[in-house]
């Protein structure tokens, strides 16, 4: 049975994980980040401090810092959690990676296939680099998995219309109508198809 990481670690993993948290309960996040930079100082493939300082780096806007940190989490843990992989994938999206971030997001969600997000995320990427047929079957799942969530199905209409299928496009407007009626209006306007 492997040793919990912490305990080997001991008080001082601890003591520096609760400074963390402590500074970003008060809005320091900066003091955050450095303390989980002695973290990773000490213990390199530490999936917390590698995760957190990943959503800090994103959140600041060093976007580059913030996929390479999340980069050597899903290196160190590929098997860890699908959230991971989404959050990698998500900050490729970000950073226009899209062939980057597609293989993420696929791991995300052959991890975890009731993850929407990823089958969000994944099919928005799809659209980005014009593979549409593929774009569909990933926004169905989200659909699927998020039946009253209007942006799935507002991002198919969008697809069916793109690829000339406007009367896959007219039922999901219609669809729309019935719980998302200005979303269905938007679709409408911007494809000009009517339901």
């Amino acid at each position: 049975m492997p040793l919990n990481p912490t305990a080997v670690r001991g008080n001082d993993y601890r003591w520096l994980k609760w400074q963390a948290i402590g500074w970003l309960v008060f809005g320091r996040p900066a003091r955050a980040e450095a303390l989980f930079d002695e973290m990773l100082r000490r213990w390199p493939d530490d999936a917390y401090a590698l995760s957190s300082r990943s959503h800090l780096r994103g959140q600041r806007g060093a976007v580059d810092a913030a996929i390479a940190d999340a980069q050597a989490l899903v290196a160190a843990h590929p098997e860890r959690s699908a959230a991971d992989w989404f959050n990698l994938a998500f900050l490729l999206e970000s950073a226009r990676r899209y062939e980057d971030a597609e293989p993420a997001f696929r791991r995300a969600v052959a991890l975890d296939d009731t993850l929407d997000r990823a089958w969000y995320g994944l099919g928005l990427v799809l659209v980005r680099l014009g593979r549409h047929d593929d774009a569909v079957a990933a926004l169905e799942r989200n659909t699927k998995l998020q039946p009253m969530s209007p942006y799935g199905w507002y991002q198919l209409a969008r697809v069916h219309a793109e690829r000339q299928a406007p009367d896959e496009a007219v039922k999901i407007i219609r669809h729309l109508k019935g719980f998302e009626p200005k979303v269905a209006a938007q679709l409408e306007r911007e494809t000009g198809l009517a339901a």
